[in-house]
């Protein structure tokens, strides 16, 4: 049976996405095992806190060049929040890190024209309707955010939806190949937010 693997590195709210897909009935498992990820079908990266501490957490436990063989081989994976981040080439954030490198492009903070960080529900702007991510997901549908920080990605094709905060408009998500990412939290976003776990499980399943 196809597994999705949710990888542990010490930062994120592993439990509610734990438990926002099991209730799916889609096989999961949290860990931060070698022969777990690289047996996975498929990878979620989540993640609270701080961009430079998460690249140090998964550097620590020897994650960091796993994640990115397993993905550069095809393995999909789907970023939440700072997971979501971490998939982009470095951050601003305290200082310059570097991040996974998987999709080129930068994180960097919101002005302070509006409060900061953007805490609460938002709506997406759907702009490739031929995604697999957001399928049976209405545009414009509300999203529950927590951030300071948002990605610019270099290549404008990878960009999915975006949402505005203020003057800003930012990359709410992004799809290329098998690497998927939402900066929202779906499990925090009601039940049909769901469908995005379903529809990620969806893909490695009709791979």
């Amino acid at each position: 049976m196809k597994y999705l693997v949710i990888i542990n590195y010490g930062m994120g709210n592993l439990y509610s996405v734990f438990k926002a897909i099991k209730y799916l009935n889609i096989p999961i498992k949290i860990s931060d095992s070698k022969k777990d990820i690289k047996s996975a079908a498929g990878l979620i990266l989540p993640g609270v806190g701080a961009f430079g501490d998460a690249v140090k957490e998964l550097h620590k436990r020897k994650l960091f060049d796993l994640i990115k063989k397993e993905v550069e081989k095809g393995k999909p994976i789907l970023g939440i929040c700072l997971g979501f981040q971490l998939l982009f080439t470095k951050s601003y954030e305290f200082g310059m890190h570097i991040g996974l490198d998987l999709l080129k492009g930068k994180v960097i903070k919101f002005k302070k024209e509006k409060k900061v960080p953007h805490i609460g529900w938002n709506t997406i702007n759907i702009k490739n309707f031929k995604n697999r991510i957001f399928k049976n997901i209405k545009n414009n549908s509300y999203y529950y955010f927590v951030h300071s920080y948002y990605v610019k990605p270099f290549e404008k094709d990878v960009v999915l939806a975006i949402t505005k905060y203020g003057k800003t408009e930012f990359v709410s998500a992004i799809e290329k190949d098998n690497i998927s990412g939402v900066q929202f939290h779906p499990e925090k976003s009601g039940e049909k937010a769901l469908n995005i776990y379903k529809n990620f499980y969806n893909i490695i399943k009709n791979n």
